[in-house]
């Protein structure tokens, strides 16, 4: 018997890093996501393969149901190792998938290449939570960290806001299909950031008057999610890349390689990597690709909607 279970992908337009503190996210699943395919197997053992999404194995390895209900000491983090984490996590959580069978063949099938940092790791996080009935955001804390709008974003078809409250996910379904959409594109950066990395730069760097800053990016949220026109998103935009930029003590994206572009860039993220937000009067293909970047995605090519 195959099952099989699916995610979306995300991307976080308002609130990075900050909504790790309480502040209200804005964020909008992908139309690619990933797959995860269950079978039964033997031995005591997990065959698994990952495939990215050119068709190529990414990952390959099989790992013990003694290592899963042990787990392992990772003297160096590597994506078994992780794995592994992740199914101990899940073991704890509900032990009978691993007492109650002979072992699996487990593949995963990316949507997106690997490289476009659009939730490898959630969209597998939930989708082991819906194989194992557990709660994905209790997997993720227990897991890998993070502040859980990615799983959010696996779960939902529509915008979101995301919020914590007292360390509990707050999702509010949002309407977010404004005409200049067609205005809007997402340019691949082509440098993968660590979130783990990131999180701990603005750990360092966040300020003392984080209620105030928290306060800011709420009505900045608000701005963008009931912006009418080009004008009123983009200035919007521009408000909370300035004020992210005095938080982590860094130039925002389009100071430091894009000066000369006419429009508005946002880094979406982790600062620095991945994808940003293009807010273009006109199509900024041609800029970009004479820049060296060729992945450019047209909103509505990206966005479930």
């Amino acid at each position: 018997m195959k099952e099989t279970f699916y995610s979306n992908g995300k991307l976080l337009i308002t609130g990075e890093y900050l909504v790790l503190d309480g502040a209200k996210a804005f964020a909008l699943p992908t139309k690619m996501g990933q797959n995860l395919i269950i079978e039964e197997g033997s031995r005591k053992k997990i065959i698994w393969k990952s495939y990215d999404a050119d068709g190529s194995i990414w990952f390959e390895d099989t790992l013990s149901f003694s290592d899963i209900v042990t787990g392992i000491a990772a003297e160096n983090e590597s994506v078994k190792t992780t794995l592994t984490t992740i199914l101990h996590e899940a073991f704890k959580l509900n032990p009978d998938f691993i007492l109650n069978s002979d072992g699996y063949i487990i593949t995963t099938e990316l949507g997106f290449p690997k490289s476009w940092g659009l939730g490898t790791s959630s969209t597998l996080i939930n989708n082991i939570a819906q194989w194992l009935q557990i709660d994905a955001f209790t997997l993720l804390k227990n897991s890998f960290g993070g502040s859980g709008y990615d799983i959010a974003c696996a779960q939902n078809d529509t915008p979101i806001v995301y919020q914590l409250k007292n360390g509990k996910p707050i999702i509010e379904k949002a309407t977010f299909n404004p005409e200049f959409t067609q205005n809007l594109y997402f340019v691949y950066l082509n440098k993968k950031q660590s979130s783990k990395t990131a999180i701990a730069a603005y750990n360092m760097n966040k300020k003392n008057n984080l209620p105030r800053t928290i306060a800011i990016n709420d009505v900045i949220t608000s701005e963008v999610l009931n912006a009418a026109t080009i004008q009123s998103f983009a200035s919007a935009m521009q408000k909370h890349e300035a004020q992210m930029s005095s938080i982590l003590e860094t130039p925002t994206i389009k100071e430091s390689l894009f000066p000369d572009f006419n429009g508005v860039i946002k880094s979406l993220g982790a600062w620095g990597g991945d994808f940003v937000m293009v807010i273009s009067e006109d199509n900024p293909t041609p800029y970009f690709k004479l820049k060296g970047y060729e992945t450019i995605l047209r909103y509505d090519e990206m966005i479930l909607f």
